[in-house]
């Protein structure tokens, strides 16, 4: 599934679009697509890994769950996997395997701008507070909350626990405050080391213990487990990251 800095990296690619009306809709998505002809793109607002395209009066929320893609101006994929396909003045968007579906103004404004780790309005508070409401919640669960670190996926997950020293099946109430800060940091820092890496095309290079046989600390076997309650697969070094 594409994590968050992936969808921040798509925003960029379709900002190009914003001003511009649509001018053709394809795509088998179930939309009303006469209603979209003639909308101006106003703005793309991101909550995590999910994109809303707002028009005038409308908003629509893009998911690309976890295959889904996206192209832009060029159409090199089949037809069949085509959810939706915007057509602007200035190209065209192409959204793959994905979930589109139609939100309203007061849907938006229930969401929770400031929980997107990537976000410029991101309150580290709030995800303090979440993570204070569930201690019993195993840290590995907890980072992939998209109510709590809306935008981390599994390859986030991994690094910053590696990162901060703690083994996937903490409970986060048996965290010390200042791991518990630790975690709320490098959520946000690995994140946008994420997408300087995405840019480069370097990320794999900088993975420390995702995927990896050997830890690179003490050289010791590198753990794999699914673990949590959504029984994600979780690699870590049972020496250098501590259970909580």
């Amino acid at each position: 599934m594409p994590e968050g800095p992936t969808i921040y990296l798509m925003k960029e690619d379709l900002q190009k679009f914003v001003g511009e009306k649509v001018i053709c809709v394809s795509g088998n998505a179930e939309i009303d697509r006469e209603e979209l002809i003639n909308k101006k793109l106003k703005e793309i607002r991101l909550y995590g890994k999910q994109t809303y395209l707002i028009f005038d009066k409308m908003s629509m929320r893009i998911h690309l769950l976890m295959f889904g893609s996206y192209e832009i101006d060029e159409q090199t994929k089949p037809d069949k996997s085509l959810r939706l396909g915007l057509n602007f003045k200035k190209g065209k968007a192409l959204f793959y395997t994905c979930s589109v579906k139609m939100v309203n103004d007061d849907f938006l404004k229930t969401i929770d701008w400031e929980a997107d780790v990537m976000s410029d309005d991101w309150n580290p508070k709030n995800a303090k507070e979440k993570l204070k409401a569930n201690p019993k919640m195993m840290v590995c669960d907890a980072l992939m909350d998209q109510d709590i670190f809306p935008g981390v996926g599994n390859i986030i997950k991994n690094e910053v626990l590696f990162r901060i020293g703690v083994h996937p099946e903490s409970e986060v109430g048996n965290l010390p405050l200042k791991k518990q800060n630790d975690l709320i940091a490098e959520a946000r820092n690995y994140s946008f080391d994420f997408l300087k890496w995405k840019r480069t095309n370097e990320l794999k290079k900088h993975w420390q213990i995702y995927h990896k046989k050997k830890c690179p600390i003490c050289g010791k076997e590198v753990i794999k487990k699914d673990t949590g309650k959504g029984k994600r697969s979780s690699f870590y070094c049972e020496k250098d990251q501590k259970l909580y």
